[in-house]
């Protein structure tokens, strides 16, 4: 208990600390997450000299703690890094189906690529992460990883967040008893007296400490060599929902991948980039292509119009998209990507874009394949005073992955297999799965991620950043932050509490928030779309953004009850 006072003082001196007059004109820097906690680490690594890359690493390693539900180490993702002068690349640290998968594994039975050992691919956030800072950082990594350590050995708050995925592991969501309770290696941590921690509670997780703090003593080659990779093994081998193919060689062997160019357009007055296949980048700036022919986008009289539109825009995007995979197994796909998003396929969708109502499916989707639903993610966004900017999301996938916990390292796997297709499946519409999306050994599967980076054309300069969690949701959010602060002239404030909607073609639905305008709503039914009201979007955006006078603003998602935006 003194220890854990001994912390919530330190705590607090950092608070206080946190707006010295050094720092008033919020030129140093800016972080976005999920967490309150989390994006306040990030802006003292700021403050202590460190770089964009060290607070995003020390708010990813934060994350992973606080919010185990969708990330951690045991998972991976993808980043946008725009440097100092002005360059970008593109890091794919997405897991990776093991040397021995094959693409008829899951053809008669889904539910391993969900639950269990055989739905986890090679983790990648640490290399991810220590690839960002070995090139960016500066401070120690150990420095960067200590306050997460601190916050698992010690304890954080259990917040309203936090309770809401706690409940979606009970009976009365997921059909059965919870495995935070009954699952004594789970039950250590969420529930140490037999019943879920609730708000308010201390939730500690000593066992994921030690093993941050092998990592931050050893390196990342302390997690994919030696005895946590012979416990994370061992516990992928033997998971009870399904026993999984991966091996120390594979752990051993993954790697990130930096070859990939990320994608870009001018948009107006602005250069849009973001990641490539098989994150969903380039299905965000197709839409983004499609709407800057249109006039009028950012007029308020204009926005039942202007909706139907960007829409309809999205609804052939998502077609295109059935077509991405992993470009190391999917033959010519820079040359598709390009495509995607430039000019002459902007106009071709607008020539077929109507005002007045919406089309079959078919008309969007000439490919006939399945259009993919994911999950999970945090998002992470963060700049600093050089230029250096960078946008990431990391996932676990599905809520708390796979359901397997390594046992005496307390590292959560994912469960991201499920990303990818399988064969001879079709859904309700009877469209078949996309063979570019097939399992292969050391393949990436498709994710809706989309990292991405707004430069003001005129000067070069960084303008905006935005990314976004929730798996399907990710694309539609991140255009729809873009579309409010580029076309709209929002605060990045207003931009993520403005209402949402979302279309990914099939299922052919609309959703559409109780706050958006009940006009637009209704012009919308007209024009045959078939609209579902949700409370809130299930996504949650991370935004920052730089003025021209080097002045930074931030937002995190006004959905959740914990994320903050913060700048210094």
């Amino acid at each position: 208990m003194r220890g854990l006072k001994s912390l919530v003082l330190a705590c607090l001196a950092v608070a206080i600390e946190a707006a010295p007059a050094a720092f008033s004109s919020n030129k140093l820097g800016a972080v976005s997450s999920e967490s309150s906690v989390c994006t306040q680490i990030g802006i003292d690594l700021l403050k202590a000299g460190g770089t964009a890359a060290d607070a995003l690493v020390g708010t990813v390693f934060c994350v992973g703690v606080v919010a185990p539900y969708h990330s951690g180490i045991g998972g991976g993702g993808f980043m946008l890094v725009r440097n100092a002068s002005g360059s970008y690349e593109f890091v794919d640290f997405r897991e990776t189906m093991p040397a021995a998968g094959f693409t008829d594994m899951y053809k008669n039975n889904s539910a391993a690529s969900l639950y269990g050992g055989l739905a986890s691919g090679v983790p990648g956030e640490l290399r991810g992460t220590e690839y960002l800072h070995k090139k960016y950082g500066k401070l120690p990594w150990a420095t960067v990883m200590k306050p997460a350590i601190d916050l698992a050995y010690h304890g954080f708050t259990v917040t309203e967040d936090t309770v809401h995925y706690f409940e979606r592991t009970t009976p009365e969501f997921f059909g059965s008893a919870s495995f935070l309770t009954e699952d004594p290696s789970w039950a250590i941590d969420f529930a140490p007296k037999g019943k879920l921690l609730g708000i308010g509670d201390t939730l500690t997780r000593k066992r994921y400490a030690g093993t941050l703090q092998e990592i931050a003593t050893k390196g990342a080659d302390a997690f994919y060599k030696g005895p946590i990779a012979e416990a994370t093994i061992d516990a992928v081998r033997n998971a009870n929902a399904s026993k999984g193919i991966m091996t120390l060689k594979d752990l051993a062997n993954y790697s990130v991948i930096t070859s990939k160019p990320p994608v870009s357009i001018d948009y107006r007055d602005y250069k849009i980039t973001a990641g490539s296949a098989p994150s969903g980048g380039a299905v965000v700036l197709s839409v983004m292509k499609a709407i800057e022919g249109y006039s009028g986008m950012g007029d308020p009289s204009q926005v039942t119009l202007s909706t139907q539109r960007i829409v309809e825009a999205t609804r052939f995007a998502y077609g295109q998209r059935t077509l991405l995979g992993d470009p190391a197994f999917v033959s010519n796909l820079d040359v598709y990507q390009n495509e995607m998003v430039n000019a002459t396929t902007a106009a071709r969708t607008r020539s077929l874009i109507s005002d007045t109502q919406t089309q079959n499916v078919s008309h969007y989707n000439p490919s006939g394949f399945v259009v993919l639903t994911d999950h999970g993610t945090s998002a992470i966004t963060v700049a600093d005073k050089s230029g250096l900017v960078i946008a990431l999301t990391t996932t676990v996938n599905t809520l708390f992955g796979s359901q397997v916990m390594v046992p005496s390292t307390g590292v959560i796997m994912n469960n991201e297999m499920n990303d990818f297709s399988i064969p001879g499946t079709t859904n309700a519409f009877g469209y078949v799965a996309s063979p570019d999306n097939y399992v292969q050994p050391g393949k990436r599967p498709l994710s809706s991620i989309s990292p991405t980076i707004v430069e003001n054309k005129a000067t070069g300069k960084f303008y905006f950043a935005t990314g976004a969690a929730g798996g399907s949701r990710i694309i539609t959010s991140v255009l729809q932050s873009l579309w409010n602060v580029l076309d709209k002239n929002m605060t990045s404030l207003e931009a993520v509490k403005a209402p949402r909607w979302h279309n990914q073609l099939l299922p052919n639905v609309l959703e559409m928030e109780l706050s958006y305008d009940n006009k637009t709503v209704a012009a919308l039914k007209a024009k045959a779309h078939n609209i579902t009201r949700v409370a809130i979007s299930a996504s949650d955006l991370s935004v920052v953004r730089q003025f021209a006078d080097g002045t930074f603003e931030a937002a995190g998602e006004t959905r959740m009850h914990n994320a903050s935006g913060l700048v210094v």
